[in-house]
């Protein structure tokens, strides 16, 4: 049966200020692809920054200003864009802190049925966001209302992004040693078989970091550190030069390899075919909870350490059902990488425990699948408003 939020009429605009380079835009074109894809919604999306874009979808033609990608409408977002002219959606998501013309909201107010505005907000663990998800918020300068959706790690939250086959596609891949080994080859890589380790850093700059990579240098088992592009393979190509001649080196037991930035598929397959993974930022670590792999976050730093604060609020929930051991651990070691604390003693007690937290994340991806995904939850979210609006109306 079709839903009233899936029909062809109910049209959905998804704007997206790209401020941390991949992350913003990496988040709004998952959502947008989803409910395109799986819940047959007419999405335009408006981006700012379509050079960054192109670097996670190839596809992204930077000099159109519209073009439509898996069923999506993408817009270029410019500061000159005639608001007037525009057709306002019948939702309109204001994602992650971005901020919608004026112009635009204005137009939203003289709708005759006005549309559902949701700020989308970012991933947090932090208990508070419970008690002001999915509420209203009356805008003082317009009447309308725009309510919070907050991702999280609970069922009183919005839940995170995740396809519906995507846990059927990463066992498919891990089980498919011909296909692990094609993905290999694609990227360079053609001994993969001969490390006893590899690892995804995709990861900030941090101050300590040959003190991590010295533990892996002299370790007794080869070990493969994959860094994608972006600012920790400068900063590893400032510590070793050669780096920049053919993006490999060789150190004792270990060999890093810097990634050209890879579209949002590979990089899944990346985190399936890595044993350990270090992320950043939101959209990384969504993706390294489906692959439930040992992962380690490092997460966007704040002044004044706040950012500190979501990440304890993160680790209290992700260690709750942890030994003692391996929780110390893990928080241990997640705290140093978040902080200017050398890794190599913390690292090592970490990785003791590599084989217990493997099986630990298997159990803690079933349990956030439980809460049901970020799309859907908005779908049915939205489908409820609407039904409320049309039963009283």
């Amino acid at each position: 049966m079709t839903t009233l939020a899936s029909t062809p009429l109910l049209r959905w605009d998804i704007f997206c200020a790209v401020i941390d380079n991949f992350g913003d835009i990496g988040i709004c074109w998952r959502l947008s692809r989803q409910l395109a894809t799986e819940h047959g919604i007419n999405v335009r999306l408006w981006v700012d920054d379509l050079a960054s874009f192109k670097k996670i979808c190839a596809l992204v033609d930077t000099a159109k200003t519209e073009q439509q990608l898996n069923n999506v409408i993408i817009r270029q977002w410019p500061a000159d864009t005639d608001w007037a002219a525009e057709q306002v959606a019948d939702v309109v998501i204001e994602a992650l802190a971005c901020t919608i013309p004026l112009a635009y909201q204005q137009a939203m107010a003289q709708q005759p049925s006005q549309p559902l505005w949701l700020n989308l907000e970012y991933l947090s663990a932090e208990a508070w966001i419970e008690g002001c998800h999915a509420l209203p918020s009356p805008q003082p300068h317009l009447p309308l209302n725009k309510y919070f959706f907050f991702p999280g790690f609970t069922a009183a939250s919005g839940g995170l992004l995740q396809e519906a086959s995507l846990q059927q596609q990463a066992g498919e891949f891990i089980a498919d040693n011909t296909a692990q080994q094609a993905f290999w080859t694609a990227l360079g890589v053609t001994d993969s078989t001969g490390y006893r380790q590899k690892i995804s850093l995709f990861a900030y700059d941090h101050p300590q970091l040959d003190t991590l990579l010295a533990s892996w240098q002299a370790g007794a088992e080869p070990v493969l550190c994959l860094v994608p592009e972006g600012v920790l393979a400068q900063q590893l190509t400032g510590l070793y030069p050669a780096l920049g001649d053919n993006n490999t080196i060789t150190l004792g037991a270990l060999t890093i390899t810097i990634l050209p930035f890879m579209a949002q598929d590979n990089y899944d397959k990346l985190l399936w075919a890595c044993d350990i993974n270090f992320v950043r930022g939101e959209d990384s670590v969504i993706r390294a909870h489906w692959a439930a792999k040992p992962f380690i976050w490092q997460i966007y730093r704040q002044s004044e350490h706040t950012h500190l604060d979501k990440l304890n609020a993160f680790m209290q929930r992700y260690c709750a059902q942890m030994s003692a051991e391996m929780a110390q651990a893990v928080q241990q070691y997640w705290l140093a990488w978040n902080t200017d604390t050398p890794l190599a003693e913390s690292w090592q007690k970490f990785s003791a425990l590599l084989p217990q937290i493997a099986d630990y994340n298997q159990q803690w991806r079933a349990e956030l699948t439980a809460n049901g995904d970020l799309a859907s939850n908005l779908v049915h979210f939205v489908e409820k408003k609407f039904i409320m609006r049309r039963n009283f109306s």
